[in-house]
């Protein structure tokens, strides 16, 4: 981050130390810094902008959560060691240094987005447009805020506090501020946005609302372990009109984007027209081939980019007889590697009851953000979910179990939906586990997995055991992989930060 503000700030000395009658290179009708904030629509579209670094951190997200987790697992690419692979494959082999360029980059993209809606924050307050206007805007920018520093502080613990515009190369310089620092400040956010967001009208637009901001407190208080809190803030979603759809697979269809069960979303949008983003997440999620038609209904060529976040047998194998969520959720790919280790796909199979065919090999692959039809190779039409309505029901189900109430409300509910019976789970104990299950197979591929067993204590057991039993199956893992410990619960701080801060920037231990 430092090396973008000293960039901004070298760029802002040269500006200024250029008289204007030697030469004006901007047309009087051109926006400028100076100039252009200063309508609604001018600071809407500041905010749009603050948005638009959630779609790179969710280029590099699942690496640090759903692949450092259980929940899956990469294909090895032996004839090819480039390091762009191996830094991939080294997060999820929890081998990973401070020199990771793709664990560093969530901290970049974080850092992106907390630069930018600081200057929204900062100019909006200053500014003479109605105060009933303002709100709103000012609620986005703080709930983007929150929601950066959130993810940056259960990455890597205290983390430098940028809360201000970066107007010069004393302001680029920060020491790490203390973990309850960052939480502080996350707090205020939070409650800053539910006051000024409006509650949801559904469909919704994609931006955030109330019952965002609120999902993004109670997810705070919890990992706080402030249960009663939490709780209270769950308890009024459902008055905001969320609720959960009648299939689960609907909740990632594209024609039903920012329905009632999505508190929020990362848009993206399917295209060629000039402003569409379409989502590339599909791509990486599948194994490497030069040939996806099977699957995608038209031929992607993802050898270079696919590979990443296979399901693994064991979160599979979890899965209750007759759940729903199984096939909604997981499809099985049929074919054979060629001599280049890229998959020949020679039929698209569902997961239920999977046997290979005779010289066939099957590999589990990401379904539930496939939807037909493509029209474009540079991505899908599908939205990313960051909170659902279902995530919120089973985070009230584990706050109440954790004070002694009864969760199965709100549990059986999530279940109900899934096609299963209500749990028959007694004791804070026996349904801790139950909740903690039903949140792996609800929230699959959402990227949840990793802060829930580091929220609930469970990381280094459930990793380092799941590493074993990987290790009888598979032989491309480094002999000190899934070997966590403590300190690793945290990433380190990327290096180039601690070489331009020494004093101020101290590596985490361990690293």
């Amino acid at each position: 981050m430092k090396k973008i503000y000293i960039v901004l700030a070298m760029l802002a000395v040269s500006v200024t130390a250029c008289k204007k009658d030697f030469i004006d290179l901007v047309p009087e009708d051109s926006y400028t810094d100076a100039n252009f904030y200063k309508t609604a629509d001018q600071f809407k579209q500041a905010v749009v902008a603050a948005y638009a670094p959630l779609r790179d951190v969710l280029l590099n997200d699942y690496f640090t959560s759903e692949m450092h987790s259980d929940n899956t697992i990469y294909q090895p690419y032996p004839s090819n060691r480039g390091t762009a692979y191996l830094y991939r494959e080294q997060i999820s082999d929890f081998t990973n240094t401070p020199t990771n360029d793709y664990a560093n980059a969530v901290w970049q993209h974080c850092y992106t987005g907390v630069s930018r809606t600081n200057i929204v924050i900062e100019r909006l307050a200053s500014s003479t447009i109605d105060a009933a206007v303002k709100a709103p805007i000012d609620g986005e920018a703080k709930f983007l805020r929150a929601f950066y520093y959130f993810k940056l502080v259960r990455l890597y613990g205290g983390v430098p506090l940028f809360l201000k515009e970066v107007k010069g190369t004393d302001d680029a310089f920060k020491n790490r501020a203390s973990v309850d620092e960052v939480y502080t400040q996350i707090i205020a956010d939070a409650k800053d946005a539910i006051n000024e967001l409006p509650v949801p009208k559904f469909p919704q637009s994609g931006a955030a609302t109330k019952g965002s901001a609120t999902m993004l407190l109670a997810e705070v208080y919890a990992t706080q372990k402030k249960w009663s809190d939490a709780e209270t803030l769950l308890t009024t979603l459902a008055g905001m009109g969320y609720g959960l759809n009648a299939n689960y697979a609907d909740a990632f269809s594209p024609t039903n984007k920012n329905s009632k069960e999505s508190l929020f979303e990362v848009q993206y949008l399917n295209g060629t027209v000039l402003g569409t983003t379409p989502n590339p997440l599909t791509f990486h999620f599948l194994p490497r081939s030069t040939n996806t038609t099977i699957v995608l209904g038209i031929n992607i060529n993802n050898s270079s980019t696919g590979g990443w976040n296979t399901p693994s047998q064991d979160l599979i194998s979890s899965y209750e007889a007759n759940d729903k969520r199984l096939d909604a959720s997981i499809g099985i790919v049929e074919g054979a590697y060629n001599a280049s280790d890229l998959f020949v796909y020679s039929a698209n199979k569902s997961v239920l009851n999977y046997t290979p065919a005779a010289g066939k090999v099957g590999v589990p692959y990401i379904k539930k953000y496939v939807h037909a039809p493509l029209t474009t190779t540079l991505g899908s039409n599908d939205n990313f979910p960051i909170y659902r309505y279902s995530d919120a029901l089973l985070l009230l189900a584990e706050a109440q179990n954790e004070q002694g109430k009864s969760p199965l409300t709100a549990l059986n509910l999530v279940r109900a939906r899934a096609g299963l019976p209500a749990t028959a789970g007694t004791g804070q104990t026996s349904l801790r586990d139950i909740i903690a299950h039903e949140r792996r197979v609800e929230l699959a591929f959402e990227n949840h997995r990793w802060n829930d067993l580091v929220r609930t204590g469970k990381a280094i057991d459930v990793v380092n055991a799941f590493g074993a039993a990987l290790r009888t199956k598979v032989n491309y893992l480094a002999p000190n992989a899934y070997m966590l410990t403590q300190n690793k619960l945290l990433f380190p701080i990327p290096q180039y930060e601690v070489e331009l801060n020494p004093s101020g920037m101290i590596q985490n231990p361990g690293y």
